[in-house]
Parts: structure tokens; sequence; C-alpha cells
């Protein structure tokens, strides 16, 4: 039987695991499968981040040659799964952010297992975890780290241009040069949209926020912002079509197509930002601990990592429909392992 197992394996789980290691729990980390099913769902291991071309704002990577450290603070067969850095970045990767952290939970004792928990059993301890190959883990705590994807249009052009001028980030990307005094395109019509779409006027002066109907979702006061700000035109009833682009500059525009029969409408764009919200990786969760209404997990201590079940904490976006950033995220690791190791020491 283990004393703790984490289940996800972005930066919430391995800075779970890097604190749980020191805290000699000998953690056994499950980072999920590299399956088709995973990859069509954006839920592959080493979290959205993974998915993420330039990270600039995470403590501790300024703009520099990594290549050095990277050969030796990454084992060779890792480094060789990485892809190649593109052209022009001076920090760190996604990628290779990730392949930090878990080079640092590996170095203090976490151990690895690749399997997607598909049920778990809370009722008694020991709690059991039940693997997609059959496989079943014991164990006193669990911290569940497995993130949320974000909700994208279903394109076959948006998906190309995914970290090639289409973000659902934001915050993670809007000062990126890319994006930096050029015009831009968010998509939503929700607080979260409204919002995303205020904060590029840091960066450039035009924003057309796109809404298939013609009333936004948004708060009041936020939808009232929005339409007196003098960088962000509404289109109201339209619908992305297609997203237009080349292999060189990645997008370059976006074609709409209207919900009211009007024309189709091509706008030119160097950024289309999707804010249609966010799906937790929950579902093996549902009626074993108490989720809020959005399908996230609930904590019912305010500033804790708890659940609803003793001993079961939750870290990064999985419980997070608010800040999902990556350095939050890592917080809340760390935080988890903190509250697993203090439960296991009161029994």
């Amino acid at each position: 039987m283990e004393k703790t197992i984490i289940i996800g394996s972005g930066p919430a789980g391995w800075t779970a695991g890097i604190y749980a290691a020191r805290a000699s729990l000998s953690p056994l980390l499950i980072e999920g499968l590299a399956t088709q099913e995973n990859q069509e769902k954006n839920r592959l291991p080493m979290g959205q981040i993974a998915l993420t071309t330039e990270v600039e704002n995470f403590p501790g990577f300024p703009p520099g040659d990594l290549g050095g450290y990277l050969d030796s603070a990454i084992s060779k067969s890792r480094k060789n799964m990485l892809p190649p850095r593109d052209a022009g970045i001076t920090g760190v990767s996604g990628p290779e952010l990730v392949e930090l952290i878990r080079a640092q939970a590996v170095h203090f004792g976490t151990r690895v297992v690749s399997d997607d928990i598909i049920d778990v059993d809370f009722s008694q301890l020991p709690y059991k975890l039940f693997g997609a190959a059959g496989n079943i883990y014991e164990t006193q705590t669990v911290i569940i780290a497995t993130g949320a994807v974000a909700n994208f249009l279903g394109l076959e052009s948006e998906n190309r241009f995914k970290n090639h001028g289409v973000s659902a980030c934001a915050v993670c990307d809007g000062a990126l040069p890319r994006f930096r005094n050029k015009p831009l395109a968010v998509i939503g019509g929700g607080d979260a949209a409204v919002e995303e779409a205020e904060y590029l006027t840091k960066f450039t002066s035009k924003i057309y926020l796109i809404h298939r109907r013609d009333q936004l979702r948004a708060s009041k006061i936020v939808v009232k912002r929005a339409m007196e700000h003098s960088a962000i035109e509404i289109l109201w009833n339209r619908v992305p079509e297609e997203i237009l682009g080349n292999d060189k500059d990645g997008v370059t525009g976006v074609r709409l197509k209207s919900t009211v029969g009007e024309p189709v409408l091509e706008l030119a764009i160097s950024g289309l930002f999707v804010a249609i919200g966010h799906t937790p990786n929950t579902e093996f969760l549902k009626g074993k601990l108490a989720l809020t209404e959005k399908g996230f997990i609930a904590r019912p201590i305010p500033f804790r990592t708890n659940t609803s079940v003793p001993g079961v904490f939750t870290a990064g976006d999985v419980a997070d429909d608010y800040y999902r950033q990556a350095i939050s995220a890592a917080a809340t690791g760390c935080m988890a392992a903190i509250n697993a190791e203090r439960y296991l020491a009161s029994l």
C-alpha cells in the first residue's frame, strides 16, 4: 500500500511529487497514457503546458540560452522526446519546463507509472484507484492533479494553428511578440471572453470580440466596459468558419459566417483567442467526491486543497476555474503534498 499517490503529470502533479518525496512519503505518480483518445482530447501526459511553445511568465527562466543546462538536467532519453525548439525562443518552452520539473521530482524519489485512472473507491481505507489496464492501486492518501482541457471550436484549421496564432489563454500568451501591436480576435460571450479581450488591449489597439448571438452572457458591468472600450469591436451573430494563415506567419485572418443569414466576413488578424470555457478531467470522480456545477473538484475549506473526502487532496486546474496558470498550479501542488504529509502524521 502506498502512502500517497498523485494522479496527473502537469506542473501541479510534479510539484506535489517534489514535496511529497522530500517529505519521505515515497510518492507514486500516475502520469497517464499517450493514447490516441487522449491525444484527440488534448489530455496527454505532462499537462496542457506541454502543448505550449514559449513560457515567459514562470519565475526563474529569463531569456537566455538553456542548451547546456537542459543537457545536464534532463536525461538524454527524455530530452530526445522533446520537440525541436522554435526559432526565436530565448527562454524556456512548455515541454522543457515540465520536463525539468519532472526531472526534479524523479531526482528526489518520485516513482512514475504510466496508466489512466478510470475509477476510484474512496469509501474506506485503503483508497483504491483502478487503472485502464486492470491495475489496482491502494493508498492512504491521494492527490488529484488531472487538470482541465480548454474547449476549442473543433475546426481543422484551428488545430493546425494552435500555438501559431491560436491560443486559449490571453494571460499566458498575449504579451508574446507574435501578438503585440497587431489586430486580434477573441471568441466567446461570457465573462472570461470579455476579460481576455480587455487584457489584450494592453498590447494592441484593435480587438474583435466575436459572439454567436446578439447579446453577451457576461455580467452587465463587464459588458459595459467592453462596449465603451475604444479598442474593442464586438461582432454579433458571427461564428468562425475557418482560421486563415500559412506555415511562415501562422494565423493571418479568420473567416466568419453569420448566424442570421448575413454575408460571410473575413478579418485580417494575427491571433485568435478561444475563450469558450474549460472542461476539467473529472469524469472518473463523479459520484465519488463533491464537484462544482462546472465539474471542477470542490474545495470545502477556503485556501486549502482538501476535498470532500478526508485524505484526498487536489491541485492545479482540475479545481481551478479562475487562474489556470502553471505557477498557480505548481503552488497548489506544493500545498496538497504538505496537506497529505500532515494528514498522514495525524493518523
